[in-house]
C-alpha cells in the first residue's frame, strides 16, 4: 500500500483556519479541529518543499510547503494519547525543516505519529520507542 493520505495544518484564512487538513488519494478532503479530535497516523513520512520553506525562512510570504504522507489514519474524538515527550516541530520562519530532537527529519519516516491539540508527536509504545531510538542513532552516527 502506498502512502496515499496527505496531512497538514491549515493556516489559510476561512472556516477551516487552524484545523488539521486530511486529503485522501481519491481527492476527498476533511478538516478536524485540533482541540476536539486526535489524529493517529501510521507509516508516516515528513515532506518539505525546501525551496519554498527557504523563501519563507528568508522573510517571504507563508505558503504551503510541508505535510505528512501516511498509509493510514484514525481520527478519535478527544485525546487518547497523552505522550508529549517526542514533539516534532515545523516552522519555516524559525527553521526551514521538520525538526525532531535537534535533527532534520525531511523525507524521513516514522512508524506512527499522533496529534495533541496543535502539536505533532512521534508515538511511543511497546517496541516503538526502541525502533525510533535505533533509527535516530543509525541516522546520526
Amino acid at each position: 500500500m502506498s502512502k496515499s493520505i496527505k496531512v497538514r495544518f491549515n493556516l489559510g484564512r476561512g472556516k477551516n483556519y487552524l484545523k488539521w487538513k486530511v486529503q485522501h488519494s481519491d481527492g476527498s478532503v476533511l478538516y478536524y479541529s485540533p482541540t476536539d479530535n486526535q489524529l493517529v497516523m501510521t507509516g508516516c513520512t515528513f515532506k518539505n518543499h525546501r525551496k519554498t520553506a527557504q523563501k519563507i525562512f528568508n522573510g517571504g510570504n507563508k505558503r504551503v510547503c510541508a505535510w505528512i504522507l501516511c498509509k493510514d489514519i484514525k481520527i478519535y474524538t478527544g485525546q487518547p494519547y497523552k505522550d508529549e515527550s517526542r514533539r516534532v516541530r515545523y516552522n519555516p520562519r524559525v527553521q526551514p525543516n521538520w525538526i525532531f530532537d535537534g535533527h532534520i527529519m525531511d523525507n524521513d519516516g516514522v512508524p506512527q505519529l499522533h496529534t495533541i491539540d496543535y502539536g505533532l508527536y512521534i508515538t511511543t509504545g511497546e517496541g516503538e520507542n526502541e525502533i525510533i531510538n535505533t533509527y535516530i542513532k543509525e541516522k546520526y552516527k
